[in-house]
């Protein structure tokens, strides 16, 4: 378990990186809106962290839609979480918005690794009495 963490971690590092990058060049190089630009690289982070997850970290995963659409509920929860603790931190606590950010960064990744574990690239068992 520890193992896969670790590799989750890294996907989600390099995600990040790649977020923060595509962000820039869209709203420096493109003159992108940052709302759009964000948005843009939040969906090419999507597709980039599914496969990196379902190659590398997930190997035994199953395929097809499912899994990406599995996918694809989870990180927008993650996306709800992580909005729902910045609005709760920062308006109703009145707290600075970096301890903020500092919670979602210990909550919304642990969530997702969960879900994602457990239901996005969960192994389908075929129970013997089940009729294929």
């Amino acid at each position: 378990m520890k193992r896969l963490m670790l590799k989750y971690g890294v996907v989600g590092l390099l995600g990040t990186l790649i977020h923060f990058a595509a962000l820039f060049v869209l709203v420096e190089a493109f003159y992108l809106n940052p709302v759009v630009g964000s948005t843009l690289g939040f969906l090419l982070v999507l597709i980039i962290s599914y496969v990196l997850n379902k190659w590398w970290t997930f190997q035994d995963a199953p395929s097809g839609w499912k899994p990406f659409v599995k996918y694809v509920v989870v990180s927008l929860t993650g996306l709800l979480l992580n909005s729902g603790i910045m609005y709760t931190v920062v308006d109703w606590l009145h707290w600075n918005y970096l301890l903020g950010q500092c919670m979602v960064v210990l909550a919304v990744p642990l969530s997702n690794f969960i879900f994602n574990y457990y239901w996005t690239f969960r192994q389908e068992t075929v129970s013997p009495n089940s009729k294929g």
